[in-house]
C-alpha cells in the first residue's frame, strides 16, 4: 500500500512537472497557487493582493491594512517564478513531497516604501497602543479600594521596521507580519495612600453649583458616590508627601455635566471650565465646586414705535451694544416685527464673578443696597443720571478702581471712582460710583445737596464717606445690578 501511494504521488508529480504547473500545497502570501501555470498564478496573486489585506499582529490582536496603504508593492512575476521553482530548482525531491503532503507558504517578492510605512505606523499608534493605566481608587461595595495599575503596550516603530527590513518577503509569507511591541509601566503603581482620603470624600455626593450672576440665581447638580467614584484617579503631585494626589478623569464629569446641566432657555455652562474646577476641588479634598452659568445671544421682536434706546431700557442692555450686534440697522427707523439680535448679557460681566457680594441700585427709588452673603451691609441714598444722560439699567460688574478719576468732558475730579460699565462697546470711558465731584476749574464740590434725585451724567453719586467705604468693600468682580 505504501508503495502504491508513493507511485500515485510520483505519478501526480510527474504530470504536474510535465505540465510546468506549480506543485499542490504551494501558496504565496496566503494565496494558494497549486496546480496553476505561471499566467494563472500571476493573475490570482495580483487579484488577491489588490483586493486583499495584510494583517498586522500583536499576539491575539490583529489589524488589517491594504498593501498600498502600507507602501508595500508585490512583484507578482518574481513571486510566481519562485513558486514554480519549488520542488524543481528549489528543494529537490524533499520539497516535492513537502508540497504534496502539506502546505508550503512561500515569501512573496515585494518592495517596501519605508518612508510611507513609517508614516502609516506612526499614525496607527493611537489605535494599536494600549496606554498604561495608573493605580487609582475605585468603589467596591460602597467602599473605596485601590484600583491596581495596569501596564500598557507601545508600538516600537523602529524595531518593527528593522524586523521587516531584514527579510520583508519572508515576514509576509502568510499575509501577516508581527509588530514589535514593548511594555510600558504606569507612572503611579501604588495609590493605597489615597484610599482613606477617597473614602472620606465618597461619603457624600459630588455637588456642582452653578451661579448665574445675571439673574442672581443658583442651580445644583449632584452625582451620587457610586457615580463619581468611577471618575476618581491618582496623579503625580510634586507637593504631596506621597507624590500622589486624587483627581478626576475628565471624561466622567464631562459626560455627567453634559447630561445633567441643561436649561430650557439661553443659559449654559462651560463644561471644560466646570470640570477643571471639579478637579481642583478634589485635589483640595472637597466634593463641591462652583461654576458660572453663561448666556447665549437671544432675539427681540420690535413693537410699533419703539426706538433702540427704549429697547435697551426694557431689556437691560445699553443700546449701543444692541446696535453693534445688529450691523446695518437704522437705529432711528425700526419697524414693527423686525427681529433684533440681543448680545449675550455676559458681555457686560466680563470678569470672574464674586458670588457672595452684590450691589443693587434702584433708579426709581434713588437708593443703593449692598449685600454680602445675602445680608444687607449698606443701605444708602444715592443719585443716578439725569433724563438726558441716564444711568443704564442692567447687570454689570465692578471692573476698575481709581482713587480720584478725572472726567475731561466735564472737567471734574471724581473721588473713589469705581467703574462698572462702558456706555458702549469699544468705548474707553466708564460710568461708575464716586463721591461728590470737584470742579477742576474752581475746586468746589458739586451736587452736595442732590442726593436722592437724578443729578449725574450717568454715574452713581454717593456721599464722600460712603464712596470711600464702597471703594474698599467692592473688589473687582462684584456684580452691580441697576434697576429702572
Amino acid at each position: 500500500m505504501v508503495f502504491l501511494c508513493l507511485v500515485t504521488v510520483a505519478g501526480g508529480a510527474a504530470i504536474l512537472y510535465g505540465g510546468g504547473k506549480i506543485l499542490p500545497g504551494v501558496s504565496v502570501a496566503g494565496t494558494a497557487l497549486g496546480g496553476m501555470n505561471e499566467t494563472e498564478a500571476a493573475q490570482a496573486l495580483v487579484s488577491a493582493w489588490g483586493s486583499g489585506s495584510i494583517v498586522l499582529r500583536d499576539g491575539t490582536r490583529t489589524w488589517s491594512a491594504a498593501p498600498g496603504d502600507l507602501g508595500i508593492t508585490l512583484d507578482a512575476q518574481a513571486s510566481v517564478e519562485a513558486a514554480r521553482a519549488w520542488g524543481r530548482s528549489e528543494g529537490g525531491l524533499a520539497a516535492v513531497f513537502r508540497a504534496l503532503s502539506g502546505r508550503v507558504a512561500l515569501a512573496p517578492a515585494v518592495s517596501v516604501d519605508w518612508s510611507h510605512l513609517t508614516e502609516y505606523l506612526q499614525e496607527a499608534r493611537g489605535t494599536i497602543e494600549i496606554p498604561a493605566r495608573n493605580a487609582g481608587v475605585q468603589l467596591v461595595n460602597g467602599q473605596a479600594q485601590e484600583r491596581p495599575a495596569e501596564p500598557g503596550r507601545a508600538l516600537d516603530v523602529p524595531a518593527t521596521l528593522d524586523a521587516l527590513r531584514a527579510a520583508p518577503g519572508e515576514a509576509l509569507a502568510d499575509g501577516t507580519f508581527d509588530l514589535v511591541m514593548r511594555a510600558t509601566a504606569p507612572e503611579i503603581a501604588d495609590a493605597s495612600a489615597l484610599v482613606a482620603q477617597a473614602n472620606a470624600l465618597l461619603a457624600s455626593p459630588f455637588i456642582v453649583h452653578g451661579y448665574d450672576p445675571i439673574r442672581d440665581e443658583w442651580a445644583s447638580w449632584s452625582a451620587p458616590p457610586e457615580v463619581w467614584a468611577e471618575w476618581i484617579t491618582a496623579e503625580n503631585a510634586a507637593g504631596s508627601p506621597t507624590g500622589l494626589a486624587l483627581s478626576l478623569d475628565a471624561a466622567g464629569p464631562a459626560s455627567f455635566l453634559n447630561g445633567a446641566a441643561q436649561f430650557d432657555d439661553e443659559r449654559y455652562i462651560k463644561v471644560d471650565e466646570a470640570v477643571a474646577l471639579m478637579q481642583e476641588a478634589v485635589a483640595a479634598g472637597q466634593a463641591e465646586a462652583t461654576t458660572r452659568i453663561w448666556h447665549n445671544e437671544t432675539t427681540y421682536t420690535v413693537s410699533a414705535g419703539q426706538t433702540l434706546a427704549q429697547i435697551g431700557e426694557e431689556v437691560g442692555i445699553p443700546y449701543p451694544f444692541i446696535q453693534a450686534a445688529n450691523p446695518g440697522i437704522n437705529a432711528n427707523a425700526l419697524s414693527a416685527g423686525q427681529v433684533l439680535t440681543l448680545p449675550s448679557r455676559d458681555v457686560l460681566v466680563p470678569l470672574e464673578v464674586v458670588p457672595h457680594k452684590r450691589i443693587v441700585v434702584s433708579r426709581s427709588q434713588q437708593h443703593l443696597w449692598a449685600y454680602e452673603n445675602g445680608e444687607v451691609v449698606f443701605d444708602w441714598v444715592i443719585s443716578t443720571g439725569i433724563a438726558s444722560s441716564p444711568t443704564a439699567p442692567g447687570v454689570f460688574q465692578v471692573q476698575s478702581h481709581e482713587l480720584n478719576a478725572y472726567a475731561d468732558q466735564w472737567n471734574l475730579y471724581m473721588p473713589h471712582f469705581i467703574g462698572f460699565y462702558h456706555p458702549g462697546p469699544n468705548v474707553e470711558v466708564m460710568n461708575g460710583f464716586h463721591g461728590f465731584p470737584t470742579s477742576a476749574s474752581g475746586g468746589y464740590l458739586l451736587w452736595t445737596d442732590d442726593l436722592g434725585r437724578p443729578a449725574t451724567y450717568g454715574c452713581v453719586l454717593l456721599s464722600l464717606e460712603n464712596a470711600s467705604t464702597l471703594y474698599g468693600w467692592a473688589e473687582e468682580g462684584v456684580v452691580v445690578e441697576v434697576t429702572p
